[in-house]
């Protein structure tokens, strides 16, 4: 496999990406998402009560691909290990994604999770290769 940050490079000036998640019995569900990296690790934040992280919780294995803002692929695929951020990590890509995208994600996501009541995930993409991919099926 590539060196994870070399597989990530097409995403550090991309403005969406196309998350690709799977149902229990294995369907996948595409979601078009704003993502940030930061060396070998890529985030995107999502409310607590959206499909794709419950999807998330059942299965972590997701691929991700840069995309138009409406979701329509633009380049290859990277298959990825999710991990749902919790504390300082969530903080650290809270201002990751205020940095990139100011005004969405300083100012106008934020509020909207608020005002709905939901509380704002921060998920961490790790690119994983083929052979370990096949290992996390079994």
């Amino acid at each position: 496999m590539k060196d994870p940050a070399s597989v990530l490079e097409p995403f550090v000036r991309q403005w969406a990406a196309l998350l690709t998640t799977y149902k229990r019995d294995g369907t996948p569900v595409g979601t078009a998402v704003n993502i940030v990296v930061e060396g070998d690790h890529a985030f995107f934040r999502t409310w607590d009560t959206a499909w794709k992280l419950k999807r998330i919780r059942n299965n972590p294995e997701v691929e991700v691909a840069p995309s138009t803002p409406r979701g329509k692929p633009t380049g290859p695929k990277v298959r990825a290990r999710a991990r749902i951020l919790e504390g300082e990590e969530s903080d650290q890509a809270r201002q990751l994604l205020a940095r990139k995208y100011p005004v969405s994600h300083g100012v106008l996501v934020p509020m909207v999770h608020r005002l709905r009541g939901n509380t704002t995930m921060h998920i961490e993409l790790t690119p994983v290769s083929d052979m370990l991919t096949d290992e996390i099926k079994r």
